[in-house]
């Protein structure tokens, strides 16, 4: 029986799928994951790994309890469905590095203490970043820079706070709703860069599309549903996130209507659905914890098969512009029905995981009073059906056709998206498999003849508006700005201004130097023709080092005394 920490076994299967041979790679990075999601059924809620640290300080490498364990149990499987998804890459520092992203991810959530808990953050942010520089282009490059600085940024805010509580005495990670003193603050901060909330947000969009084909899969999983976690364990109830999480759905949803790359669009949908789980911990019942839990859950199988059908268009065509795409349904019909699938779940259609989760969120506003946020998700879930389901579908695969012959799509990639589908299928029509998991007591029933048939009536209403209307929502070839702007320009022209400052100090400090070594270097050349002459005495032209160094005899007496006084010093010192 295997008992053991499963990001540990994610992040030792990583470590050795990067030095491994093809063969072996591939039967590595199936059974790593295989082997944490049997090592994850054999914890038993309760089951504690602490190790002694410094100052009487234990680090809890593994804490165990229903939240951790649920949270726990999509990433292993979505790990699993990802690596089969890229067993036909050849880069072993891609299968490192989505590996230990993985197994960072499980150790945040795993974490019993602070010090473990921002230790695994950090190893998250610095993995996730090779997925995109592991594309290796100048855009990849230059975004992936720009991920590594923000990440760090909510890491040195997180790590302040964090530090506070431990001089406080805190050592163990706890819920911080309520106490609003400067470290509630910094953490909060710190976690909410990495649930990208706006206007913290434009590092998601700017990077994940940059992603490899296969990376992005992990990316579209992992950081953001890490810091949802963060935000249930240690913030439920708190009244700010409820109204970031509803901006977060409206502004996500706005921005993915106006995108013309496939997985730009997608990743304003990541903004927008986290935005859907940051509500409910905002909202904080019990059914809207479980809200946030179910759809965190929810999101990573549909997101991640999202990803996977655009990475496989991108795959068979060498095109993600929409302007650049249509008419693959024929040609790519299997990879057009998961998409399908996937683009139905995210849009919450009855029997689909998205239509048992989303909806949580939804109703546990309307128990707690919040009319106001309860409409404005509605919206932000219409925005999700005619984004994604309607505009990404139809003009990728079945807007008008354009001279594109794709090539095969691995099979290994077609199998990952499948399992990706049946689960988001299996979960929606059986949706007791999803709520006997979820860590708080809560009750609710989906399949009532008023959800189905309001969610019917949505859905059926969108899609008219958008087939009269489709002319209008056609893509146009143009760049969104969004609030990076605010940070990349100016910090540009910093950044430029502080180098030419830099080298203008340089140049002018060489000049100098240089003038000052056009004086003097003529002196040691001949320093005897600038010693002071008496009159009598001709003047030397040359230096001649027979007639003025010292005899080679005084050097010698000198370091011989120099050694003696050393060792002296050492034998009687």
């Amino acid at each position: 029986m295997i008992n053991f920490h499963p990001g540990l076994i994610l992040i030792l299967g990583g470590i050795l799928a990067g030095i491994s041979p093809g063969l072996l790679r591939r039967v590595i990075m199936i059974l790593a994951p295989s082997l944490a999601l049997v090592s994850l059924v054999n914890l038993e809620h309760g089951t504690i790994w602490a190790i002694p640290f410094i100052n009487n300080l234990d680090l809890i490498l593994l804490k165990v309890d229903k939240l951790s364990w649920v949270f726990a149990l999509i990433f292993i499987l979505v790990t699993l469905i990802a690596n089969t998804f890229a067993l036909h890459n050849k880069k072993g520092a891609e299968a490192t590095a989505s590996n230990l992203y993985a197994g960072g991810a499980l150790g945040v959530v795993f974490a019993g203490d602070w010090l473990t808990f921002i230790l695994f953050w950090e190893l998250l942010a610095v993995a996730s970043v090779f997925l995109i520089w592991l594309q290796g282009t100048a855009q990849s490059r230059a975004a992936g820079f720009r991920y590594l600085l923000v990440h760090f940024l909510g890491g040195n805010l997180l790590l302040a706070g964090i530090f506070l509580k431990i001089s406080a005495g805190e050592p163990l990670v706890n819920v911080l709703t309520g106490t609003n003193d400067l470290a509630y603050w910094l953490i909060l901060s710190g976690v909410a860069i990495n649930a990208a909330i706006p206007p913290l947000h434009a590092w998601l969009t700017d990077a994940y599309p940059e992603g490899t084909i296969t990376g992005s899969v992990y990316l579209s999983s992992f950081t953001t549903k890490v810091a949802v976690y963060a935000l249930i364990r240690i913030f439920p109830g708190a009244e700010i996130l409820l109204w970031a999480g509803v901006i977060m759905a409206l502004y996500g949803v706005i921005y993915a209507i106006l995108e013309n790359d496939i997985r730009r669009l997608l990743s304003y949908h990541i903004v927008s659905q986290v935005g859907f789980m940051v509500a409910g911990v905002g909202i904080g019942s019990q059914l809207a914890l479980n809200g946030a839990t179910a759809h965190a859950y929810s999101h990573i199988l549909y997101k991640s098969l999202l990803f996977m059908s655009a990475g496989a268009v991108i795959y068979a065509t060498g095109k993600r512009k929409l302007t650049e795409l249509g008419g693959l349904a024929k040609k790519m019909p299997l990879v057009a029905f998961l998409f399908g699938v996937a683009a139905f779940s995210i849009s919450g259609a009855p029997l689909t995981n998205g239509f048992i989760s989303k909806s949580m969120t939804i109703s546990a506003a309307a128990y707690e009073g919040l009319p106001v946020a309860e409409l404005l998700l509605y919206l932000a879930s219409i925005g999700t059906f005619l984004s994604i389901a309607l505009k990404l579908n139809y003009f990728m695969f079945f807007g008008p056709e354009r001279d594109i012959e794709p090539v095969k799509v691995p099979t290994n990639m077609l199998v990952a998206m499948s399992a990706g589908a049946f689960f988001c299928i299996l979960y929606g029509v059986a949706p007791s498999l999803l709520y006997n998991i979820l860590p708080f007591e809560a009750t609710y029933v989906p399949y009532t003849v008023d959800h189905v048939i309001s969610q019917s009536q949505l859905m059926v209403a969108t899609f008219m508006a958008f087939w009269i209307l489709i002319p209008k929502l056609a893509t146009k070839p143009k760049m969104s700005l969004d609030t990076d702007w605010f940070y990349r320009k100016p910090f540009k022209v910093l950044l430029y201004g502080l180098v030419d400052f830099v080298c203008a100090v340089r140049a002018s400090s060489a000049a100098v130097l240089m003038s000052g070594l056009r004086k003097t270097l003529p002196f040691f050349a001949n320093p005897v023709k600038w010693a002071p002459q008496t009159v009598q005495e001709e003047a030397i032209p040359v230096y001649d080092e027979d007639r003025y160094r010292f005899p080679i005899g005084v050097t010698v007496v000198m370091s011989l005394l120099v050694f003696v006084v050393t060792i002296s010093y050492i034998w009687l010192g």
